[in-house]
Parts: structure tokens; sequence; C-alpha cells
């Protein structure tokens, strides 16, 4: 199994978008870095959804339902809503938390699709 955090300015798609939606695909991501993350997901694997801009704030979780990976520059990838946070987490909390030192999330803030260990993904939905 595989997690990942994938990033959403919340004036364009927020997670209440998502949980009226239910299912979507997620499109727009352009970083050669992030496209080769979403080629590599498979149906089932778990992300974090995470709002950006002012609010900055992992809200909520998703499940990857299957990926296209057919087109040569953007994999197609449908999702569906997974649940709110129990507690969502702010950058500045996950910044203090000594999981994160390493990860992309931290290091390149501006990458919007993140992979996570199982203890990072744990950490979020615990």
């Amino acid at each position: 199994m595989s997690y990942f955090l994938f990033k959403t300015e919340p004036d364009v798609y927020s997670f209440d978008n998502f949980l009226r939606d239910q299912e979507t695909i997620w499109d727009g991501v352009t970083n050669p870095t992030a496209v080769k993350y979403l080629r590599e997901m498979k149906a089932g694997t778990k992300w974090i959804f995470y709002h950006t801009g002012d609010e900055r704030t992992a809200v909520g979780t998703g499940t990857v339902v299957n990926v296209d990976a057919t087109n040569p520059k953007i994999p197609i990838v449908k999702v569906k809503v997974g649940k709110r946070l129990s507690q969502p987490k702010t950058l500045a909390v996950i910044k203090a938390e000594p999981l994160f030192a390493e990860s992309p999330l931290v290091v390149i803030g501006r990458l919007s699709v993140v992979p996570l260990t199982v203890e990072q993904w744990e950490w979020f939905v615990g």
C-alpha cells in the first residue's frame, strides 16, 4: 500500500466539494515529479487532502479508484472521497513533527503531490 498527500487551493476545489461530489478526476497537475507520483499510484492508494493558500491544513482523506496512464504527459487519476480528519493538521503542526523533517511536504513546498510513509499516514489519520 502506498500513501500520498494531494494539495489543492480550497477556493478551486475544497474538501467540501469533494464530499459533495464523492468521486472526481484529479487533474491540473503539471510538475514532472508530481506527475511521476500520480503514475505510480494504483487502485486503493490512500491519500490526504490538503488545503493550500491561506489555510495550509490537511483536512481529509481519499482513495484512488483507478489510474489511466495512457496519456504520455498527464495520467488521469479517478479518486473517491474518504473522511474528514477528526483533527485537521496545519502546516505549522506538520513542520513541528519530527516525522516530516525530510518530507517533500516540508522540503519542497510547491510540490502538489507528496509521498507519505506509513508512519506519516497514521499520524494524520490516528
